[in-house]
């Protein structure tokens, strides 16, 4: 009978349960445990270790000239411009950059490519036994790269972004010069079809993205994002949160080091469900949205639009429906927002800017607006710009520039190091008033 529930006997039940083996060690123990404790078949000496090798998310790769002078040549810069003598070199034994970026970059045999190439476009000159996916494609293209800008050239950087699937989102980056579209057209194709069915095919990208820049760094609204291939998005796991990132959002590199951080973050702020969380510069609002269910709203602000459509995403598919995300230059939104802000409402503030860190009349709001009694400020660059925020926090009142709150007290610095072998870390920063 429909819409009618049946009673099972107890005995019945239990007799289903052992069937499937729950009572049992050879069952479904061992899945259990993997859902609830992921790291019991792991010693503690090795729970506790580290990930220091490979933790990049997110690599950069520039396009220059080589120690052997080839100006198709694929990896990091030495040397200065100011003194001339900048020489790109292959990326191969940094520790950083994990084996999937590499593979991107480089890991082919040169004869099996030699012999994918079409006749009539062989690669000129001398090559190791193993180069450069994207090296060897730039090699046998007719187009030059483009090295300074006003000196011409097309092929520029190649960024790979992973996640913690494996799954690879690749973007090139190409300055159109005077190109026409049926020409700019061919040059997609060529480079689509090299991923697709010539040797970068090893790579198995998720998507492959296609920038025309004729700037060092254009963002997504200059200059749209073209999908060449394969899914628009990566998506990552991260506290308990499914995240969905774009080519042009910000996310941390380190996607097991962002996780600490975070957690950091959410202890030092001490929000409760009477708190309103304000995350500026909030990326893809992860640190908000992990903070969501303690808060009794989350509101954030961000100037790449694809972050805060990706923010938007996540909390939708995450069922969380206390926030609100704004997009735009945090000195422009953020003091119309906290308007309303003054009621007697606690406001914790919590920011993670670029390395230029705030802009003053982000602090100036921040200062000026009383229902801020907590601030969290993350600093991955602590020196230059933003100790001029942390003496702008911190100091006396000041009418000359507009400063009139109450000024913050810094309580604690928290490192956490998210750069292995480099000696950079984030430093999360506890202002009190």
């Amino acid at each position: 009978m429909a819409g009618l529930k049946r009673r099972v006997p107890m005995h019945s039940l239990r007799y289903f349960i052992s069937m499937v083996g729950l009572f049992s060690k050879s069952g479904l123990l061992p899945w259990l445990a993997d859902v609830v404790t992921p790291l019991w078949r792991l010693s503690y000496e090795e729970q506790l270790k580290p990930v220091i090798n490979g933790y990049r998310n997110k690599s950069t790769f520039s396009v220059n000239r080589g120690p052997d002078g080839n100006p198709k040549t694929v990896g990091y810069y030495l040397g200065t411009w100011r003194d001339g003598n900048i020489v790109c070199v292959r990326s191969n034994n940094l520790k950083n950059i994990p084996e999937k970026h590499s593979q991107v970059a480089q890991g082919m045999d040169y004869w099996w490519w030699h012999g994918w190439i079409e006749a009539g476009r062989p690669i000129e000159g001398s090559c190791a036994a193993v180069i450069q996916y994207y090296e060897v494609f730039l090699r046998q293209s007719p187009l030059e790269p483009c090295l300074v800008f006003h000196e011409g050239g097309y092929w520029r950087e190649l960024i790979v972004r992973t996640n913690s699937q494996g799954h690879t989102m690749a973007i090139i980056t190409f300055h159109p010069q005077k190109l026409s579209q049926e020409e700019l057209h061919v040059q997609k194709e060529t480079v689509k079809e090299f991923f697709i069915r010539g040797p970068g095919a090893a790579c198995d990208l998720t998507s492959l993205y296609f920038q025309e820049s004729t700037m060092t760094r254009c963002s997504h609204q200059q200059s749209p994002y073209q999908l060449l291939f394969g899914e628009p998005y990566i998506f990552e796991e991260l506290l308990s949160l499914k995240i969905r990132i774009s080519p042009d959002a910000f996310f941390q590199i380190n996607t097991a080091g962002a996780e600490m951080l975070y957690r950091t973050v959410g202890e030092l702020t001490g929000v409760n469900s009477d708190t309103i969380l304000l995350d500026i510069c909030c990326g893809t609002g992860v640190i908000g949205l992990s903070l969501a269910q303690h808060t009794s709203q989350v509101l954030g602000i961000e100037l790449v639009e694809q972050a805060v459509e990706d923010a938007r995403w996540t909390a939708a598919f995450n069922g969380i429906t206390n926030s609100e995300f704004h997009t735009g230059r945090a000195e422009k939104i953020l003091p119309g927002l906290l308007k309303s802000k003054e009621d007697g409402q606690s406001v914790v503030a919590v920011v993670n800017p670029a390395r230029a860190g705030l802009h003053y009349k982000v602090i100036q709001a921040i200062r000026n607006c009383r229902a801020i009694r907590t601030l969290v400020f993350v600093s991955c660059k602590l020196h230059g710009e933003s100790t001029r925020n942390v003496i702008e926090l911190c100091c006396p009142p000041d009418p000359a520039k507009k400063l009139l709150g109450e000024p913050f007290v810094l309580q604690q610095a928290v490192p956490v190091d998210l750069f292995p072998h480099t000696p950079h870390c984030e430093l999360v920063l506890l202002f009190t008033r």
